[in-house]
């Protein structure tokens, strides 16, 4: 069993790149090295769609065994999540990969909610790939997709759970949701490192009940399902609990007189 002795880990560790484990994983690697030498040896920019963070890791990893220095991840807005790998060589002529889609509906109408429109989007017939982020404002919401799929989701997306939408091509976020409120970060102290105590704590639940959780499947920590309570964990990592939300831990401190360490999460 791990012991409040055990030391911190150095300020700035970071979790090290995990290699694919699945075979949809590996494909994706060797798609974007594909890309990579495509867009080198034709001198023309290729572009994928949109890639979960696990997904991203994955994809650098192949851009470094590629030695691609024209790489760059873009999203559509400064803080985005998912995001589209573009491969631009120099002086290459670039197109802009990203659209921006305004999704109204009607006030007084039960606002969709994320998984409302995620839902409706795909049920259109496309991939996860081609929808990138999607923010939530009282009275509408702004998803970003791929280019080419744009004007295709514009005209066909009518509607977004039991809500009537109306979906068009929109220039830019508004500031207040490009700003919106800052997520609430909270503190904590665990007796180590491990994923178990660690998410105890975020869940404000004893450890045996997040050890549960992990051994029910129901954890994955950066899209990957979580084996085992005494993983170590990492500043950075986000965990996702099935049923359940999503939290970050934001940083790793020092230790308490009691020789317990500091740690700052936050829920989505």
């Amino acid at each position: 069993m791990a012991s409040s002795s055990e030391p911190a880990p150095a300020p700035g560790a970071a979790r090290g790149f995990i290699p694919p484990r699945t075979g949809a994983e590996t494909l994706l690697m060797r798609r974007v090295a594909e890309l990579c030498h495509a867009a080198q040896s034709r001198g023309i920019p290729r572009y994928t769609g949109f890639l979960s963070d696990r997904e991203q890791d994955l994809a650098q990893a192949a851009v470094n065994r590629a030695g691609a220095g024209f790489a760059r991840f873009w999203g559509g807005w400064p803080g985005a999540e998912r995001k589209v790998l573009c491969l631009e060589p120099e002086a290459a002529p670039r197109r802009e990969p990203v659209a921006l889609l305004r999704i109204a509906w009607a006030g007084g109408a039960a606002a969709p909610q994320h998984r409302d429109l995620l839902g409706a989007i795909l049920g259109l017939g496309l991939e996860r790939a081609a929808v990138g982020d999607i923010l939530l404002s009282p009275a509408a919401a702004y998803a970003f997709v791929t280019a080419d799929k744009a004007d295709f989701i514009a005209g066909g997306l009518a509607a977004a759970g039991h809500c009537p939408v109306h979906t068009e091509r929109c220039p830019g976020l508004p500031p207040e949701v490009m700003q919106p409120a800052g997520r609430e970060l909270q503190t904590a102290t665990v007796p180590a490192l491990r994923a178990d105590a660690v998410l105890g704590a975020m869940l404000h639940a004893p450890r045996a009940q997040a050890a549960q959780l992990i051994a029910a499947g129901r954890v994955q920590v950066g899209h990957l399902p979580l084996r085992t309570g005494h993983e170590q964990v990492f500043a950075g990592d986000i965990f996702t609990v099935s049923g359940v939300g999503r939290y970050r831990l934001q940083a790793i401190g020092g230790k308490s007189r009691k020789d317990r360490i500091f740690i700052t999460y936050y829920q989505y």
